[in-house]
């Protein structure tokens, strides 16, 4: 069987970025796919479940309600290794596109208090695996070490 892209970019050199990992036609559009790596790979710990579960729950959250990108918005959630999330727009975009709906959101997490969206057992088949401190830590760190200087090398994935 054929590796799936996603398994052919090399993991090792791969660092904390917000990537495109894919266009794909749809009708008359285009969806993007973006790779928002908040952890290196293979490197660092990976994201717990819980704080995973709650910046998926408050990214959703936002993103949905946002005045300007919610309508385009299709799918926001974690990648399977913990290293990440995938984001999925409606339309044509590159990285540097969304650097700052990614900016209002991540500042959206790190300063969220009070009771998660969807946090209660009508709402999620899984509530109480939540983390509000950790998501609101990992967001800060992200906004800081990645997005408030992003770079080239953050934008494209490792040759």
């Amino acid at each position: 069987m054929e590796k799936i892209t996603s398994f052919t970019i090399d993991h090792i050199k791969l660092v904390p970025g917000v990537y495109v990992s894919r266009k794909d036609p749809v009708g008359n559009t285009t969806v993007t796919t973006f790779d928002i790596r908040m952890t290196s790979p293979n490197d660092e710990p990976v994201m717990n479940t819980a704080e995973t579960h709650t910046i998926e729950h408050l990214a959703a959250t936002f993103l949905r309600n946002h005045s300007r990108f919610g309508s385009q918005i299709l799918y926001f959630g974690p990648m399977g290794c913990r290293t990440g999330f995938y984001l999925l727009l409606t339309g044509d975009y590159e990285s540097r596109d969304i650097v700052d709906l990614l900016k209002e959101m991540f500042h959206f997490i790190a300063d969220f208090s009070g009771d998660v969206p969807g946090a209660a057992a009508k709402d999620c088949g899984n509530y109480l695996d939540m983390n509000l401190p950790m998501a609101r830590f990992l967001a800060r760190k992200f906004l800081k070490e990645v997005l408030d200087n992003i770079t080239d090398k953050q934008f494209y994935y490792p040759e």
